[in-house]
């Protein structure tokens, strides 16, 4: 392992841990002051900081295994968060969090034994990023369009609970490959 890679005081890694600060904010802002402009404010500066922080991390060379982990533990928190609060207006954001919990679940538990056998960290990939941008959207209008269609709704959800199921077939074959199950990609 490098010195860059045991690195824990970057700006990156500072980001993340704002990100996660701002969760209570977001509970806070939808939950007690029922104000949705202020809660998607907050989610918008958390998806912010979550994109400096991964331009800094590359542009910079400030990639560390802290920040693979609390980077993604950041957003899945934050999503989860959103979720359930969504959850007390809408019963159908059950779904996408049930899964989201269960995709998390896994690729944490494969992730961790991945790691603990190649020493390995992985990043997102492609469907995740797809899966989040999708999630993020998908929240953000339920937030701000409190009359949304019940259709469009349904649609939007159920659009994201099978990017959230996609995702995760994808990442769990991805992990079980790399632990030596079945064929290598």
């Amino acid at each position: 392992m490098t010195q860059q890679q045991k690195r824990i005081c970057t700006l990156p890694n500072l980001l993340s841990l704002i990100r996660i600060l701002l969760i209570p904010l977001i509970v806070w802002a939808f939950l007690t002051r029922e104000d949705r402009p202020l809660t998607v404010g907050l989610l918008v500066l958390s998806g912010l900081t979550d994109m400096v922080d991964g331009w800094i991390a590359r542009r910079f060379h400030q990639t560390s295994d802290l920040g693979k982990v609390l980077d993604p533990i950041a957003d899945k928190l934050t999503q989860t968060v959103v979720l359930v609060c969504l959850l007390t207006h809408q019963p159908l954001m059950l779904l996408p969090l049930a899964l989201l919990v269960v995709k998390e679940f896994v690729a944490a538990l494969l992730g961790l034994w991945v790691i603990r056998r190649t020493g390995q960290v992985n990043g997102a990939d492609w469907h995740g990023k797809v899966s989040t941008a999708l999630l993020y959207l998908m929240m953000g209008l339920h937030l701000l369009w409190q009359g949304i269609p019940e259709a469009l709704s349904t649609g939007l959800i159920l659009l994201c609970a099978g990017m959230i199921l996609y995702s995760g077939v994808c990442y769990t074959l991805k992990n079980l490959r790399m632990l030596g199950f079945g064929k290598k990609a």
